[in-house]
């Protein structure tokens, strides 16, 4: 079986990135579909659970959004005075982060990471003021919606035909330390609208008939689960390389099928696409090219037509390189720790598999965990006729 080795430059990468977190402050963000969910709420809550264990904590910005019991939790906690801007015949209340790196707490609050600074401030958006602080070793804690998120943000617009345009990086969300979800039901977002604890009432009606009706709540809610769900996904599968990547966890469900030049092939991919959607998981189609040999011009389109299929119908695609077959199927799917295989069995002469082996039996010999489904070509009951 083909050996799965670590790769020296991730590796590299892994100790660099370990040496500059050991000076960096810890990132902690609250993260929520909406607001009015709770975030910072839980993020005061959790501070003041800190400030009676004996922690340096800051409060360096928070928006109570005129709600009486998140005001209630700052009573008590040291807070950091607003910078006072002033913007166009207004004055304006930004975090101030110079006096904030001056103070040097322990723990710092810093609410709304997606806010865009008044101008004249050191930098024009409120995420890489805390950069800055991680940098200076400061633990931070803030919040953050999920329309904020750069990758989603088309998405969000197509969903409730509103324009965010405040965005952070997706690499803030996903290099944090620790991401805490605070979910709330959207009938219960909606009572608390009504009740006046989200907005003060006029604006609060215009939510509701706008960005908060139920529809988009219920879409929202699903996009913070999911890049919750995908986060927690790749901080497992972290572990799971650095302990042993010969080794599939099947925390969730991922499918691999095997595509190759033959008129069988559009078949298995229509076959994994169903399991796929079955199971509620990633797919992947791969096709091995072995070095030895030449595929026909006939070949080759017929193999580019199936990989294209498999795009259209929502499939990852990957070309691997070997003789053997199932032993590059099967340490690609160790390292991409894929659950299932689908792979096709065409109607051949027996005494061919006698003479020479199956793929599909060194396949199930070799994968270990990893289960495989094995589809037969039905193309001669069919009446159909192989090149």
């Amino acid at each position: 079986m083909a050996i799965v080795r670590p790769n020296p430059d991730a590796l590299l990468a892994e100790v660099a990135r370990q040496e500059t977190a050991a000076h960096r402050g810890k990132l902690k963000i609250f993260f929520g579909s909406n607001a009015g969910v709770g975030k910072t709420y839980a993020m005061l809550d959790e501070a003041r659970m800190h400030a009676a264990e004996g922690v340096d904590v800051l409060i360096g910005y928070a928006e109570p959004h005129i709600r009486p019991e998140t005001e209630a939790l700052l009573l008590g906690l040291d807070i950091l005075p607003y910078k006072l801007v002033s913007y166009k015949n207004t004055t304006l209340k930004e975090f101030d982060l110079d006096a904030a790196l001056a103070k040097r707490p322990a723990l710092l609050c810093v609410d709304e990471l997606a806010h865009t600074n008044s101008p004249g401030l050191r930098h024009p958006k409120r995420w890489q003021d805390v950069q800055d602080i991680l940098d200076a070793g400061i633990n931070v804690h803030t919040t953050l919606n999920v329309q904020h998120l750069e990758s989603v943000n088309d998405i969000v617009e197509h969903i409730t035909g509103i324009k965010v345009h405040e965005t952070i990086p997706d690499r803030i969300f996903e290099e944090a330390d620790e991401v805490e979800l605070v979910d709330i039901a959207p009938e219960e977002l909606i009572e608390r609208l009504q009740e006046g604890k989200v907005y003060a009432p006029q604006q609060a009606e215009y939510a509701l008939q706008h960005f908060f009706n139920r529809g988009n709540l219920i879409a929202l809610r699903e996009l913070a689960l999911r890049k919750t769900a995908e986060r927690v996904d790749a901080q497992m599968e972290d572990v799971r390389l650095a302990t042993d990547a010969s080794q599939t966890w099947a925390a969730s469900e991922r499918i691999l099928v095997c595509v190759g030049p033959s008129p069988f092939s559009p078949q298995l991919v229509r076959a994994a696409k169903r399991l796929a959607a079955a199971v509620h998981a990633p797919w992947i189609a791969a096709y091995v090219e072995k070095t030895r040999g030449r595929l026909s011009q006939d070949a080759q389109t017929r193999l580019a037509n199936t990989l294209q299929l498999a795009k259209l119908l929502g499939a990852e695609t990957v070309t691997l390189s070997g003789n053997n077959i199932a032993e590059q199927l099967v340490a690609f799917a160790q390292q991409r720790n894929i659950t299932k295989i689908v792979i096709g069995k065409p109607a051949q002469f027996r005494w061919r598999e006698r003479l020479f082996g199956s793929i599909v039996d060194d396949l199930i010999r070799k994968s270990g965990t990893i289960d495989v489904y094995v589809i037969r070509d039905d193309w001669e009951e069919r009446g159909g006729n192989r090149p």
